[in-house]
């Protein structure tokens, strides 16, 4: 039985305005087990955003636990958050933020030289056979002005997976891009999950997305819905 990777047990999170208090989690539960791909859809401002920075110790929940592998992180102090992030989780998100001034392969290797363990060497050679994974081996030496939409996001996929998270977590990773190259996306991504058993959270307006994905879930009233 494939591990719980990630445990979130009575979530909740509030927002205030001039006019009233919003709960935009309300008691939320939810897991997810190692290799699963997990879609998260919703209407805009149903809580998809507020979620994934909650399970990206982006932000912090006003009560409830998050549990990483067992270890609760929700009331971990931010100097542990900062580590705890860049060792367990990848983000890719809509736009890519990639480094103008720095080429695909250096925008890969940037996350795995902060408090990696790793020599600069072992570091490199990995994001060089990750951008290969990616179908970007004659990319290496190009900066981003000199890269398609597509292949933008693809370098952003391949710095998303240069720490070997235990859980990438994707923001509408397909909201720029036209059809065609979101198919390529999509295919992608499901072949990292099947391939190397990579655990994968994506919030989307997507449905042709959200139906490639093991499970979809839709945000309303603050709770996770299993479709």
């Amino acid at each position: 039985m494939s591990e719980v990777i990630l445990k979130i047990e009575k979530l909740n999170k509030h927002y205030k305005d001039k006019k009233r208090d919003i709960h935009i989690l309300n008691d939320l539960d939810f897991e997810i087990k190692k290799g699963e791909f997990v879609s998260v859809l919703g209407k805009s401002g149903s809580g998809k955003t507020t979620f994934l920075n909650m399970i990206g110790m982006l932000d912090q929940p006003d009560s409830g636990d998050i549990y990483y592998a067992g270890q609760n992180v929700s009331k971990a102090p931010s100097s542990k958050i900062d580590i705890l992030r860049n060792e367990m989780l990848g983000f890719i998100f809509q736009f890519h933020y990639l480094l103008p001034e720095f080429t695909a392969l250096e925008n890969v290797m940037l996350p795995g030289l902060i408090g990696n363990k790793k020599s600069k060497d072992e570091i490199e050679k990995r994001a060089k056979e990750l951008l290969t994974e990616m179908g970007l081996s004659d990319r290496l030496d190009h900066k981003p002005t000199e890269l398609s939409g597509g292949e933008k996001q693809r370098v952003a996929i391949a710095r998303a997976m240069i720490n070997e998270p235990k859980i990438i977590l994707a923001d509408e990773p397909t909201g720029n891009l036209d059809e065609e190259t979101s198919d390529v996306i999509h295919s992608l991504l499901r072949k990292i999950c099947k391939e190397k058993n990579q655990t994968i959270i994506v919030v989307t307006h997507s449905t042709e997305l959200a139906n490639i994905t093991d499970k979809r879930y839709h945000l309303t009233k603050g709770k996770l819905e299993l479709v």
